[in-house]
């Protein structure tokens, strides 16, 4: 049985709830920390961007007009489902780029991440919104609500434990995201969508894309449904890119590089704000 063949995974897209292959029906091959091939990804093209956005859209209102109860109930299925794959996880990461010990630290703090945003859902908006003092008689309230479609370019080190820590802040506030994965470490990310298809998050609400980022930096940083651009990845071009196109329709936009994915600093409500914005309303008193 040594001189069997390695049938390698072919990972594919995930857009608006569904596997799909890219429709341009290019692929890659991730290598492990041998240099050994990993698995098959997708090579995602511009249009498969666009269906991504197009979902990440459609979705967006009604994950918004969800209570936040239920909301942080799908964030802790999906820590449940991580849990029951743990092993898995800690497997592909420690072929991928890291230790066993490493590993598991990493699954189990993705894990533990993802219960924290849960139990963050129905907390950040009282925390956040404020009755504000006015010269005139009305009750005039300030509250956070979700920027929208948020693009996010996940980052290179701790695949896992970095993707969570973006994805689960951005729809914990009621938001949908498109996610262009590491381009190294895709395969993990592609096991984590598997894990959301399974948690109850409706379609739509994250998309991952796996492909190569200098291809899609520029579409999805200049696509006027893409309300805000949240990148993790340490490279300067893509950067400059995400900058100079976020004006077209003024993104909000976020660099977190330099971020140590593993320290407890890396989790916080302030996250969920990055991708709020604040409504104010005012009501006449007693009426």
């Amino acid at each position: 049985m040594s001189n069997r063949l390695n049938v390698l995974k072919t990972c594919k897209l995930y857009i608006g709830g569904k596997f799909s292959r890219s429709e341009s029906e290019h692929y890659f091959q991730a290598l492990d920390k041998k240099q050994k091939p990993l698995a098959n990804l997708c090579r995602a093209s511009r249009k498969d961007l666009r269906n991504a956005i197009q979902a990440a859209r459609k979705a967006q209102a009604d994950w918004a007009g969800r209570t936040a109860y239920n909301r942080g109930q799908i964030l802790y299925r999906m820590a449940e489902m991580m849990e029951g794959r743990r092993d898995q996880f800690i497997a592909e990461l420690e072929r991928a780029a890291s230790s066993k010990r490493r590993a598991e630290n990493e699954v189990d703090l993705a894990i533990d991440r993802l219960v924290h945003y849960a139990g963050w859902t129905d907390k950040y908006p009282a925390l956040f919104s404020s009755v504000n003092p006015v010269a005139s008689p009305h009750f005039n309230f300030s509250i956070p609500e979700p920027t929208g479609v948020v693009g996010i370019v996940a980052p290179d080190d701790h695949a896992l434990a970095g993707l969570v820590s973006l994805i689960a802040p951005v729809i914990a506030g009621g938001n949908s995201c498109v996610v262009l994965s590491s381009e190294k470490l895709g395969s993990i990310a592609c096991t984590l969508a598997e894990v959301i298809h399974s948690s109850d998050v409706p379609g739509g609400v994250v998309n991952v894309l796996t492909g190569f980022r200098d291809e899609l930096v520029p579409h999805l940083s200049s696509h006027m449904d893409v309300n805000a651009v949240l990148c993790a990845a340490d490279d300067p071009g893509q950067k400059k890119t995400i900058q100079e196109n976020a004006h077209l329709n003024v993104k909000r936009v976020h660099f977190y590089d330099g971020t140590d994915w593993m320290k407890e600093g890396a989790q916080s409500p302030y996250y969920i704000m990055d991708f709020q914005e604040i409504k104010t309303t005012w009501h006449p008193v007693g009426t």
